[in-house]
């Protein structure tokens, strides 16, 4: 009879776990998953490559109702003790919001209550004693502070279900279930953070469908500040409310619906008598839902707060990617701290956002400044003021052509390295700006603009053809347009899915509008071959990743020189509040009268003679550092070469504990990988050293300074060896090409049987055949591993 120490992890769930849950009375169809990945698994970059990271699993959650979720447990094989998985129980638990952890090796459960006080946190009970679905929600009920029938009553409504697989991530379950229980009980100005590109309206309709059905609330308005962000909710997941929801436009007020979308601007006259929202009495709505909430209603003089002040008894949701917090607005004074927070490093790490690279580009007039020679006359023939000009004044006081060229053909050197139809997004200063950037892009680009005169655009507020074209930009499907330039229309409530380059020509100095635009890029879409993006910073915009406030590093930062060119993949492989009008265009008002601005669509039109307009002026690069950003998000501030010594004698002591473990892992891959885990790219730091070395010779050169070999001289040393008499002619040509592929790709591309399928081992027969040459596939894997320890023989 086979003893539980036998058993795997999985056969203890089986046979002792489950059994036990069901006899608790938990439903295994609708209240029980297993093996629950609630993480995607963080994207790692390696060159034009990248490959995910492992995703975190719990063996178990139970839910009261689907999305609710009151438990977890955590197994163990029976050679661990009962409670060896309560720590990574609780980590989870601490990560979903569960209230009670449980471990178990089969002969009983360890159990952690957090609801628990003074000794009774910890206890373990036996199999048979698992606690009762009712008796997890009543802990639950009381870990959430909900107390009266009604409050619970609305905690539990279920989620709307649109008959597809699909379900709510883990942190938008977290985020509508605190808002859905503290509006339960009673709480009335609600605050939730939540990346670019996680979710939020989504969030949003889960929340507000839960209220409504639930009869909590019953008549609900949803606000943005663009058109394009009603029209995306409206399209999107609202579309579920069908007739009874509509959208208010041209201030017509219609009041037999129930859900209602609206613009700021699509309510207000900024004229107290005309005022739209006034058609409603005060107590009309008894929900409202403020989209992108620092945009305006953080603060206190704004007219979008009179529509909030005016609702003052419904309940308000604030929702926002980058909570505003100045002198003069603040988010967190009205909603107060937020109840849940989600931030772009949090979802990089998870792998629903996507990770970025950084490579910053120094212009000598930029970093030295530019002074004209004396007499020097713009090309209208007024004299420049002289002075010395700098990155502040480009393209706002003073234009000059040759820089306006230099951004563009760099931005198309940079695509023709990568892809010159990957989607970018480039911020200009204003629309003037705009439209010469795209100019110069569409000069630089002929050959690509003669096939189709709509691969470079301007989308800008006040060009109509551009802002026609924002819905084909952020399709996937659509081809065109390639590049857009715009200056503020473009910064928020654009769902790029495959953005894959940000190019920043513009002096932002709000971290607000910062994050904004580093959105644009971060969400994923791996079916188009969107998992990563890059930025181009012109301006050294990106100083603000070292801000505090900014919670999402890049992955790699690098700094151009005068001499440099973009890598190609393969190279890199190897080695201030505005207010909007009606249309939900931004109105901005200049606080220096002396250059008169207009703001259309979030987009600076200078009127003519603003600034002087100069040519004939040289305009280089300069400049170069290359900084690489670990598995944690922070900055190398040391070589590389340091890095990777400090992390692998973090996970190595002693080259022999490296050997060790390189000699028995039966896939060389899977040390990789841990390293990959522990933020070493492996891949960069060949780049730094040596394209040509294998990873074991990587590792002992950087690590324990061991003196390296090329991957042929590996090579050569094994047939000088002759280490392959024993095996027949057939079976030693596939070892010789086995030992080429190695010489030329590394240990990785040999270990992996799928190997036998291509050039030149296809010319030897079928997979199945060249193992027969072996005598079949035990000694077919024998002979590799024989192969790797000649390989790896130290001298």
């Amino acid at each position: 009879m086979t003893s539980k120490k036998d058993l795997s992890e999985r056969d203890i769930c089986s046979r002792f776990i489950t059994p036990a849950l069901e006899q608790a009375g938990w439903d295994m169809q609708k209240q029980v998953r297993e093996e629950v990945g609630f993480t995607d698994g963080r994207i790692y970059v390696k060159g034009n490559l990248s490959v995910r990271g492992k995703c975190k699993r719990a063996d178990y959650i139970l839910y009261y109702k689907p999305n609710i979720p009151v438990a977890i447990i955590e197994a163990k094989d029976n050679t661990h003790s009962v409670m060896a998985g309560i720590q990574q129980g609780l980590d989870y638990a601490t990560i979903l919001d569960i209230p009670t952890v449980f471990s178990s090796n089969g002969d009983g459960f360890f159990e952690h209550d957090r609801t628990a006080s003074g000794g009774n946190i910890e206890r373990e009970i036996p199999l048979h004693e698992f606690p009762a679905p009712d008796q997890l929600w009543e802990r639950y009920k009381r870990y959430k502070g909900i107390i009266t029938p009604e409050a619970e009553r609305i905690s539990a409504q279920d989620y709307f279900f649109d008959g597809t697989s699909r379900s709510p991530r883990y942190y938008q379950q977290i985020a509508i279930n605190r808002t859905v229980e503290a509006i339960a009980n009673g709480q009335q100005r609600i605050l939730l953070t939540m990346a670019t590109g996680t979710g939020k309206t989504y969030t949003a309709f889960q929340i507000i469908h839960r209220l409504w059905k639930a009869g909590a609330k019953k008549r609900i308005l949803f606000l943005a500040d663009r058109n394009a962000l009603i029209d995306q909710t409206r399209r999107g997941d609202f579309r579920h409310f069908k007739d009874k929801m509509t959208v208010i436009k041209h201030k017509k007020i219609d009041k037999s619906y129930e859900i209602y979308l609206a613009l700021y601007q699509g309510l207000t006259n900024y004229d107290e008598d005309k005022d739209a929202y006034r058609e409603f009495s005060p107590d009309f709505f008894d929900l409202i839902v403020i989209d992108e909430c620092h945009r305006g209603s953080a603060s206190e003089d704004s007219a979008w707060r009179e529509i909030l002040d005016y609702f003052k008894s419904a309940t308000h949701i604030g929702l926002t990617a980058t909570p505003k917090e100045t002198e003069t607005i603040s988010s967190t004074e009205y909603f107060g701290d937020p109840i849940y927070t989600y931030s772009l490093k949090q979802g990089i790490q998870d792998g629903f956002l996507a990770p970025y690279k950084v490579l910053r580009v120094g212009l000598n007039v930029d970093l030295e400044g530019w002074r004209p020679e004396a007499g020097k006359t713009d090309k209208s023939g007024q004299l420049v003021e002289d002075r010395i000009y700098n990155r502040k004044d480009y393209d706002k006081n003073l234009a000059i052509d040759e820089r306006t060229e230099a951004v563009a053909n760099r931005i198309t050197e940079y695509l023709s390295k990568t892809n010159r139809f990957d989607k970018t997004i480039l911020f200009c200063v204003d629309i003037d700006h705009a439209q010469r950037m795209r100019a110069a892009l569409a000069n630089v680009n002929s050959d690509l603009m003669a096939q189709n005169p709509k691969y470079v655009m301007q989308i800008t507020g006040d060009n109509d053809e551009g802002k026609r074209e924002l819905d084909n930009f952020i399709n996937p499907e659509e081809r065109y347009p390639v590049i857009a330039t715009t200056s503020k229309l473009m910064t928020t409530g654009v769902d790029a899915q495959t953005c894959k380059l940000i190019v920043l020509d513009s002096n932002i100095g709000s971290m607000t509008e910062f994050k904004q635009i580093i959105g644009r890029g971060t969400r994923i879409n791996e079916a188009f071959g969107k998992t990563f993006f890059t930025i181009v910073d012109f301006r050294n915009v990106t100083d603000l990743f070292a801000d505090p406030d900014f919670d999402g590093d890049p992955v790699r930062v690098k700094e151009l020189g005068e001499d440099d060119e973009f890598e190609s993949p393969e190279d890199e492989l190897a080695d201030d509040e505005s207010i909007t009008d009606e249309t939900g265009e931004e109105i901005i008002f200049d606080p220096h009268p002396e250059v008169p601005e207009i703001i259309t669509g979030g987009d600076i039109i200078s009127q003519p003679h603003a600034r002087y307009y100069v040519n004939g002026v040289n305009v280089a690069i300069l400049n170069e550092r290359i900084q690489y950003m670990d598995g944690n998000g922070k900055l190398i501030t040391g070589s590389l070469k340091d890095y990777t010594r400090q992390k692998v004698r973090e996970q190595y002591q002693s080259l022999n504990d490296f050997l060790t473990k390189w000699h028995s892992a039966d896939k060389k891959q899977a040390i990789i990988d841990e390293l990959t885990e522990q933020g070493i790219v492996l891949e960069n730091l060949k780049e730094a050293i040596g394209k040509e070395m294998d990873i074991f010779d990587l590792i002992c050169h950087t690590a324990f300074d061991q003196p390296p070999l090329t991957r042929a001289e590996r090579a050569k040393q094994v047939r000088k060896r002759d280490v392959f008499t024993q095996y027949g002619e057939q079976a030693r040509k596939v070892l010789e090409a086995l030992l080429d592929k190695y010489a030329d790709e590394g240990i990785e591309n040999i270990e992996d049987i799928k190997v036998l399928k291509v050039n030149p081992f296809d010319q030897f027969g079928t997979p199945t055949e060249i193992i027969k040459f072996f005598g079949g596939k035990q000694y077919y894997l024998q002979a590799l591993t024989q192969l790797e320890q000649a390989l790896y023989q130290m001298a």
